[in-house]
């Protein structure tokens, strides 16, 4: 079995990669020991973990680390932030490319199956099984712009402001950086008087849908790119069930699966 650590970690991907992590020490001075496992070789290991479902034991051995040496590399880059870093750069280069589209944007959440952890909640749509939800915000194109988890019995309403409050201030083509909507498109579970206040306070006009008002028949009209989204979020096997008991550590691959979801747009 043979598995190409440049395709899983390109060489776009490993520059960006490259500068939010500083270079760790390879020679130790006082001599001996064995030699530190390679960033990119670990990077492509947690790739695989990702997008393949494989727990951390299933891990094969081509890629030349451990597994425990894998998941500890995982694990510190988790509480360094690494991932979410590395999806800010990325999210840059798209918006200084122009491949940004901030004229409609939309907001949506998925719901899955979690065995164990934190953040996790009685599923009311799951017979109340324990489940994750995954928020996330995208632009017109159906780039994610914004992530956050929560347990699954919290509603889609209470994470709207800290979905638009969580979007970095992102690079532009020409002039300053952005970080507001042009528009929002939302569904019916965001109909509430004080989220259109609070959108119109930060001058984002929204287009919410109205319950007993709209037939739900159009409502996918212009948010149909979120629902694309969250398949393209099932690419990445590892998120279609919950094992992780630290929340930081399931969040860590979303913001994987976002961050290769957005490079996969700048070598298109």
């Amino acid at each position: 079995m043979t598995i190409p650590v440049e395709r899983l970690v390109p060489d776009e991907l490993w520059a960006l990669f490259r500068r939010v992590v500083s270079p760790a020490e390879v020679n130790r001075p006082q001599g001996g020991g064995r030699c530190r496992a390679g960033d990119r070789e670990a990077l492509a290991a947690i790739i695989f973990v990702a997008t393949s479902g494989c727990t951390w034991r299933q891990l094969p051995p081509v890629f030349g680390p451990a597994w425990q040496t894998v998941y500890r590399r995982f694990a510190q880059w988790s509480r360094d932030r690494v991932w979410a870093r590395l999806y800010r750069v990325v999210l840059d280069e798209l918006g200084a490319r122009g491949e940004l589209d901030w004229s409609r944007c939309a907001i949506d959440s998925v719901s899955i199956r979690a065995v164990k952890g934190m953040l996790t909640g009685p599923n009311p749509t799951d017979r109340g099984k324990s489940g994750t939800k995954i928020h996330l915000l995208t632009d017109r194109n159906g780039l994610p712009l914004s992530l956050g988890i929560s347990g699954a019995n919290m509603h889609d309403s209470q994470a709207l402001e800290p979905l638009v409050r969580g979007i970095p201030p992102i690079r532009s083509r020409r002039g300053p950086r952005r970080r507001l909507p042009a528009k929002l498109h939302a569904d019916k579970g965001y109909d509430y008087k004080h989220l259109r206040r609070w959108l119109r306070s930060r001058g984002i006009p929204h287009r919410i849908a109205r319950k007993g008002i709209e037939p739900s028949q159009r409502l996918g009209r212009h948010r149909w790119v979120v629902e694309r989204t969250v398949s393209w979020l099932g690419g990445c096997r590892h998120l279609h069930r919950r094992y992780e008991r630290k929340p930081e550590h399931f969040l860590a691959f979303v913001g994987i699966a976002a961050a290769l979801i957005c490079h996969r747009r700048l070598t298109t």
